[in-house]
């Protein structure tokens, strides 16, 4: 199986209906890429929405999600695969490691943990994959003003920019995503 994208996003719907639409058009696409989805497994929200519009444009999706979520009955019982790990930092690991890259869709806490581990691995040279924050109306501004305050107050490169890339719509996410990631070195910055 080729390498997948990895959606983090909400397992809530979010107040703007087009959240879900645009989940449900990332979905379609990359099924129609002909890649699978990497996902957190959870049945309702974005998640549910992005699984669901994958597998019926005929796509693949593996669910990665630790026993407790599935103890609890989150889990999208429908998805093509399930991995079910130990806890949440594996899970973390197994999807990165399914991924070719990474696409953030609005979400909460946990979505901002994800997305804020996997841009420090990019950094660190952990992960090599391009990071893809989907902007839906502005939902991503206040999170890059404040890794821009962090460039400004030197606590990070200006170079660190290019670490993610933003879209506003699932066709133009999908398409950053698959463009071949820079391997240009970034500056460390400890």
């Amino acid at each position: 199986m080729p390498q997948g994208i990895t959606i983090f996003c909400g397992s809530a719907s979010g107040v703007d209906p087009q959240y879900i639409r645009q989940a449900e058009l990332l979905g379609q696409a990359i099924a129609h890429a002909g890649l699978p989805l990497i996902y957190g497994g959870g049945r309702m929200g974005l998640m549910g929405a992005v699984g669901r519009s994958c597998r019926a444009a005929g796509g693949h999706t593996v669910c990665v999600i630790p026993q407790f979520m599935v103890d609890r009955g989150w889990n999208d019982p429908d998805a093509s695969e399930t991995i079910i790990t130990d806890s949440m930092h594996t899970r973390k690991a197994t999807m990165a490691r399914l991924s070719q890259a990474v696409i953030a869709l609005p979400g909460g806490i946990g979505t901002f943990e994800e997305l804020t581990e996997i841009i420090c691995h990019r950094q660190l040279g952990i992960y090599h994959g391009n990071i893809v924050l989907l902007n839906i109306n502005g939902f991503y501004d206040p999170f890059i003003a404040t890794l821009h305050s962090a460039i400004t107050a030197g606590f990070m490169p200006s170079d660190h920019a290019r670490l993610w890339t933003t879209a506003n719509n699932a066709a133009a996410a999908l398409s950053a995503a698959l463009t071949p990631a820079s391997t240009t070195h970034l500056s460390p910055k400890f």
